[in-house]
């Protein structure tokens, strides 16, 4: 550990690199759980789609199934928010991880991420690159739409 004139500490290059390619690393991590979470999404929303679809195909079985369908539908709306959230969450933890790595970089011979940023244009040329969020968050809406019609047809079905 070297101190500079005014008491700071000044990492070694060795030091900064290893905690750069860790930092990726993590970042990395992070984008994957991120992939993860949403297939358990898609998984759990698909899966009560078709339960949902099959419920209301068969509502007139029993009165019983008009409750089901209305509760499935509004869990699955609710899961579609959640999901919604967990992506923006997902956006803020990694932006806060690529600005840390930013800074990093400031002090390495080369900033890949840096220079891979200005050749997209930090995102608002949306010819050059749309970033993954943007087309991510459109899943969860898209999907919360068949989910919100079955729920009107719930409430057609049990109070009506």
């Amino acid at each position: 550990m070297t101190m500079n004139s005014s008491s700071e500490y000044e990492p070694s290059q060795t030091l900064l690199l290893e905690q750069y390619k860790l930092f990726v690393e993590m970042a990395d991590r992070n984008s994957e759980r991120r992939g993860e979470t949403n297939k358990f999404y898609i998984t759990i929303l698909t899966g009560l789609l078709a339960l949902t679809s099959w419920a209301a195909t068969n509502t007139h079985l029993c009165e019983v199934f008009n409750i089901v369908l209305l509760f499935i539908s509004i869990l699955s709306f609710v899961l579609c928010g959640i999901w919604y959230l967990n992506i923006n969450s997902y956006r803020q933890m990694n932006r806060g991880k690529f600005d840390v790595i930013l800074e990093m970089e400031k002090q390495l011979p080369f900033p890949c991420y840096g220079r891979e940023w200005e050749i997209l244009e930090s995102g608002k040329n949306h010819r050059n690159y749309i970033p993954y969020t943007k087309i991510e968050k459109f899943i969860p809406i898209v999907l919360a739409v068949p989910y919100v019609l079955l729920l009107l047809y719930a409430i057609c079905l049990t109070f009506i």
